[in-house]
């Protein structure tokens, strides 16, 4: 986008989108560390849980069974379960297995909705034993943080026994075998108990919002609602707990004085249970430790935190260390020290990051003339931006000397910026109605015109100087129903001796009502440059700038115009109004051009693109819309902002917008070299909207109910019947539009390879040892190349859906082609990708069909072929990989011992602690290290599945196969 100035720093690689949620906005996300974060789980508003493969940019599967929506989700691995855990708003925590892809437990013991979820396996030491300890700290509306230990199900230990076993258990006694047949076999969470609230504290009734754990699993933190406070607790070591636990029992012990007498109803004493309480001194039975005996509590954390975080470190002299991220939108860091004399631990401010964030939501944004530094207003704070880097270089608080100023205001509520002509200078109006200069470079106001305005300043713009007129002028628009008009001068400090610019007032435009917006036109010449007035009562008034004199009164906003703009050329004028609509007005005779809807609320602001007839608008509703004002038509819409869009600037090559909200947000949007239809565009927002009326309405089956006049009881009774017969899992895909759109194409390259063989046969039977010319609506490519182009060019997430639209017929092609692919060595992940999911949905009808036999046996043979050989390459560089790290920590200073133990983000992977030095070092194994993982986990993947032989029918398969 920047080619002429040799910058690419609007160029980025596109993100990865999965699509699987069924128009339902995504609650929660979590990352499955045992898989080294290649598996996401993420929860919607409808209680579906869908489990992603990363590397494969695809979804496993949905999980079904909540009907509220998903608050949090965990991993658990507890033995060889691999499971998932997750709370949601209709009160019950599932237990799902993710092998089965079924519920094996739920838990109903909250009294309400399920805000916070944490689990951790808390074994953090040698000492306690190799074996895993799980807990999960869960905590509802009731604010009681409840305690469970997470263990493998019994009927899978069970399973994992050895015949010897079973033998044994037709041993055991009958009472014993009664015993077990009542147990749960797929329990795998067990109540231990409630968290004891901190000394000297009442118990709270506030929900808890939020568990989380240390990265050591030593340590828990919980959060409430409306609480300033997180409570930290500690888990306890073995030696600890069971004392603690002896401790408990001892008390109990005391309390029963030997002289005490005896009621009817107690049994006499006996020497056995004499004996059985000695032997409970001398060994207690860890599974009897309750979470009070477990869980200790060390200290409080006090802060106005929206939510908080362990960081992997901690501060030296501290216990651990929390980052709080405050309502303020900061994040302050704090770390809990212990006192050498009392003990009590304490909390200790250590650092507040409030640089990079408005506390409260921007009000306005300005770009400079050069597109480099951008500005944001909100409340109290001005900040100034790079825009090539996104990093705050300035946060500014705007106050006036308390010695010159009327009110003694601390600080000031800005609505309005501007930068000066040279970028070095600001020009902020506030709500006060004072104009401010801020020099950038220091970030001190060095002037101040008081009561510039005797009402807020909503508006303020600038005339650049021309070759005609050198002076800088600005214009401000007040709600006190006037329009005053300033001069830049040079003003030079008395104490400093510096020369800053002022402003100073010079004319003033009286109006009937409160000033709303207020713009300069685009023309050089002063005898045709006008002022664009508009104000509450929805009028929008046009003045000579040179005269002040009346031209043009353009009427029509039912409710206010609060924004507007004029063309580079002058030939239009565009406004957009409380009313939610778009005018676009001519502005040689004033007639209205067309008038646009498309907003859902107010249009906050309004802006052209340089030397275009496009403009970009904002609105209350959260969008960003862009139009062409030629064609009368939207050409985009830019979601993303999370609550109402206040202002936005346009860079002056058109190549990036900015965008501010009360979402505390400043979004770019950069334009990309992609091709934008219309009409794609309006079916796009048609389907979204047909979608939106049929999940309001229930679904096409319950409108066409309702038309035929059925009977609302039978369908409530039929609704009931099928949640009971409802799956708890299916395919986690979603067709859409792309998708569709994408197996068209795939179809429509199969027909044009098909085309291109059939011509090019012809044209070696009538005219032999001619070379051909490349077709060039297969952009010059060989028919199997180009449909391997095709396939590449559809999105990975969308591959499988766009897949299952192909006839059987352009199949059958398809394998022929993959075949020559693969034959040829091109594309082998993505033509064995396509080939397993291909046979694995059309078995049946592949298998039915005898002229596919021959063609199958190769695609089999060409799959294993490939693939083994990818998996060789991978295995050569993974143990190139080694030694490069083998020879890297021979070269190492072995006198240098760290203070503190750095985390080894090599070793997860296998390849050593001393890869990363290699790679910043000599740079010897730069070749794609993110390619070689992604090859691996895909082929292994494909392997161990062993999906082709079964697909193929086979009946077995060898361990050595």
């Amino acid at each position: 986008l920047l080619e002429d100035e040799g910058e690419d720093e609007f160029v980025m690689r596109e993100p990865l989108q999965l699509s699987g949620h069924l128009k339902t906005p995504v609650r929660s996300i979590r990352f499955d560390r045992s898989t080294h974060g290649t598996r996401l789980g993420s929860g919607g508003s409808d209680g579906s849980v869908v489990l992603w493969d990363i590397v494969a940019e695809t979804g496993l599967f949905r999980l079904l069974g909540h009907r509220g929506g998903i608050t949090d989700i965990e991993f658990v691995r507890p033995g060889e379960f691999d499971g998932l855990i997750t709370s949601s708003l209709d009160g019950l925590i599932k237990v799902w297995d993710l092998d089965g892809q079924c519920c094996t437990q739920t838990i109903a013991s909250h009294r309400g909705e399920v805000w916070g979820l944490g689990c951790r396996n808390v074994v953090s030491n040698t000492s306690e034993g190799n074996n895993d300890r799980w807990r999960m700290l869960s905590g509802g509306v009731d604010g009681q943080v409840r305690v469970w230990t997470v263990t493998a199900p019994k009927r899978n230990s069970k399973g994992q026994q050895s015949n010897n076993d079973n033998d044994d258990k037709e041993k055991m006694d009958i009472d014993e075998t009664k015993t077990e047949e009542t147990e749960d076999q797929d329990s795998v969470c067990t109540y231990m108990g409630s968290l004891l609230p901190p000394p000297n504290t009442a118990t709270s009734s506030e929900r808890i919002a939020s568990v989380q754990w240390h990265p050591n699993g030593r340590y828990v933190g919980i959060s409430r609602a409306n609480e300033k406070t997180v409570d930290i607790y500690v888990i306890r070591m073995k030696q600890r707990r069971i004392k603690r636990r002896k401790e408990k029992e001892g008390k109990s012990k005391e309390e029963k004085k030997p002289g005490k007498k005896r009621g009817i109803l107690d049994d006499p004493s006996s020497d056995e249970e004499e004996g059985d309480a000695m032997e409970t001194e001398d060994v207690l039975d860890v599974s009897t430790i309750k979470a009070s005996d477990e869980f200790g509590y060390v200290g409080t954390v006090r802060a106005s935190s929206k939510g908080f975080l362990f960081p992997p470190y901690k501060e030296k002299g501290a216990l651990l260390t929390v980052i709080c991220a405050l309502a303020s939108n900061e994040l302050e860091v704090r770390k809990l020290v212990e006192e050498q004399k009392s003990k009590a631990v304490t909390s200790e401010k250590v650092l507040a990051m409030d640089m990079y964030g408005h506390p409260t939501g921007i009000r306005s944004i300005a770009l400079s003339s050069d597109d480099n530094h951008a500005c944001t207003v909100s409340k109290s704070i001005l900040k100034v931006w790079n825009v090539a880097s996104r990093s705050c270089i300035r946060s500014i608080a705007p106050t006036l000397e308390e010695n010159q100023s009327k009110k003694k205001s601390s600080t000031l509520y800005g609505l309005c910026v501007v930068f000066l002509p040279g970028n070095t200078h600001l020009v902020l109006g506030t709500r006060e109605g004072h104009l401010l200069v801020v020099d950038i470079a220091s970030g001190d106001v060095v002037f101040e015109e008081e009561d510039a305005h005797e009402g807020a300043i909503w508006c303020v713009d600038v005339r650049n100087p021309n070759p005609q007129q050198q002076n800088v002028t600005l214009v401000t628009g007040s709600a006190d129903k006037s329009v005053k008009f300033w001069d830049l001068q040079a003003h030079q400090d008395e104490e400093s001796g510096a020369v800053h610019p002022m402003v100073v007032h010079t004319r003033t435009l009286k109006m009937t009502d409160d000033v709303v917006a207020v713009r300069y036109s685009h023309s050089h010449d002063p005898s045709k440059r006008m002022v664009f007035v508009s104000t509450l009562d929805s009028n929008i008034k046009v003045f000579f700038d040179d005269t002040l004199k009346f031209f043009l009164n353009l009427y029509g906003h039912k409710l206010p115009a609060l924004a507007l703009d004029a063309s580079d050329d002058d030939t239009i004028l565009a406004s957009g109004g409380a009313d939610k609509s778009i005018k676009i007005w001519g502005l040689d005779f004033g007639d209205t051009h067309r008038t646009l809807h498309g907003h859902g609320d107010s249009i906050t602001d309004l802006r052209f693109v340089k030397k275009t007839h496009y403009f970009f608008t904002t609105s209350k509703d959260g969008t960003v819309r862009y139009w062409d004002g030629d064609r009368f038509d939207q050409i985009l819409l830019l979601n993303g902002h999370s609550a109402e869009v206040n202002s936005l600037a346009v860079s002056r090559t058109g190549a990036f917008v900015l965008t501010g909200g009360m979402d505390r947000q400043v979004r770019i949007w950069e334009r990309t070299r992609d091709m934008v239809f219309p009409q794609e565009e309006k079916e796009r927002a048609l389907e979204k909207v047909f979608d939106k009326i049929d999940r309001d309405e229930g679904g096409s089956a319950a409108i066409l109910r309702r038309s035929r006049g059925d009977n609302d009881e039978d369908d409530e009774q039929a609704e009931d019947m099928e949640k009971a017969d409802e799956p708890q899992s299916e395919a986690a895909v979603k067709r859409s539009i792309l998708s569709v759109a994408s197996g068209d194409r795939i179809m429509e390259c199969i027909e044009r390879a098909d085309q291109e063989l059939k011509e090019s046969a012809a044209f070696k039977k009538s005219q032999p040892g001619k070379s051909r010319t490349p077709n060039l609506f297969l952009l010059g490519m060989e028919p199997a190349p180009y449909v391997l182009w095709a396939l590449r060019s559809v999105k990975t997430a969308e591959l499988e859906q766009s897949l299952l639209i192909l006839p059987l017929s352009h199949i059958e092609r398809l394998v022929y082609y993959i075949i020559v692919l693969l034959r040829k060595g091109q594309g082998v992940e993505l033509c064995s990708k396509v080939a397993i999911f291909l046979v694995k949905t059309h078995q049946n009808q592949l298998i039915a069909n005898r002229t596919l036999n021959t063609p199958l046996r190769e695609l089999k043979r060409l799959v294993k072929l490939r693939l083994f050989e990818s998996r060789n390459v991978v295995g050569f560089n993974l143990a190139a990989m080694k030694a490069i790290s083998k020879f890297a920590a021979e070269q190492k200073n072995a006198n240098f011992v760290s203070d503190q133990p750095q985390e080894d983000i090599w070793a997860e992977l296998g390849f050593g602690s001393d890869v990363g030095a290699a790679l910043q070092g000599d740079g010897l194994i730069t070749f794609y290290l993110s390619e070689v993982f992604v090859k691996t986990k895909f082929i292994y993947t494909q392997i161990s599945e062993l999906l082709f032989e079964h697909c193929f029918g086979m009946n077995s398969w060898t361990k050595n196969g």
